[in-house]
């Protein structure tokens, strides 16, 4: 095998896996409603299935409960009373802290993240389409643009120990191409200018999500979270960027009046 080879030998099933993602993922977001709340809840029992499987090895039933779990009390949060909201997030973290395994913080923190991000996906949605089409786009720029970079640049690593393949020239050229979608956005008038400014942190947030998971998938000694997405490994593996991206937006939001294009913004 050349290094060449070595190099891009997974891109066409990558690519072929992210073009069927991507039309999904786009007719969901333009039907809304519960075809896409219904998409983000399959999605979330799916990451919570396998960070449970990889943190109790062995224990076959377990993962299976944690995911009916995530899902029962994602729909719950969306469609119940709000006020009940909080609680029902937090329950699947509590079963994973609950229930025998490995790294349990670390297994609640992320079981919680992913519950969040489900709940603010179906969120942005709600308030219309320009918010959350621009925060997956920043997470997807980011991650196309630091795939290419990193791996034809190369140089210092940013986190070796923990995720070996991420550079620092892939991690910047991820925050240059968030800003530059973002650039696209305010010309066309969906967002002020000042949402610019919080690209590179939405960008960022998705890169330490993706470095969270690694440091998962490292510690119990799996390359993959699964292998549910040819080229992509497992749920967690692709959308654990957009976890990070949605939870560090949705805890902003509770802070301040974010600058988000559409009727979020301004």
């Amino acid at each position: 095998m050349t290094e060449d080879t070595g190099r891009w030998g997974d891109l066409r099933k990558r690519v072929i896996s992210a073009i069927v993602m991507v039309a999904v993922g786009a007719a969901e977001i333009w039907l809304g409603g519960v075809p896409f709340a219904g998409l983000v809840i399959l999605l979330s029992a799916a990451m919570i299935w396998e960070l449970s499987a990889m943190t109790s090895p062995g224990r076959s039933n377990t993962p299976l409960g944690m995911g009916l779990i995530a899902a029962l009390c994602l729909a719950g949060a969306l469609w119940l009373d709000d006020r009940l909201a909080p609680a029902l997030l937090l329950l699947p973290g509590l079963a994973l802290a609950l229930t025998p395994r490995r790294d349990r913080r670390i297994s609640t923190a992320y079981g919680v993240a992913v519950m969040v991000a489900g709940y603010g996906l179906v969120a942005l949605r709600d308030q219309g389409t320009p918010a959350i089409l621009w925060l997956i786009l920043v997470v997807i720029v980011s991650d196309v643009a630091g795939y290419f970079v990193g791996r034809m640049m190369g140089g210092p690593k940013f986190w070796p120990a923990i995720s070996p393949k991420k550079t620092w020239s892939g991690t910047v050229a991820g925050w240059i191409g968030a800003v530059a979608l973002t650039a696209v956005f305010v010309a066309m008038g969906l967002a002020p200018a000042s949402l610019l400014l919080l690209a590179p942190l939405v960008s960022f947030a998705g890169q330490l999500g993706d470095i969270a998971e690694s440091w998962i998938k490292r510690r119990s000694g799996v390359k993959d979270s699964s292998h549910l997405i040819p080229g992509h490994g497992g749920v967690m593996d692709r959308f654990d960027a957009l976890t990070g991206a949605v939870v560090v937006v949705m805890v902003l939001g509770l802070m301040l009046d974010l600058p988000l294009p559409g009727p979020l913004g301004g």
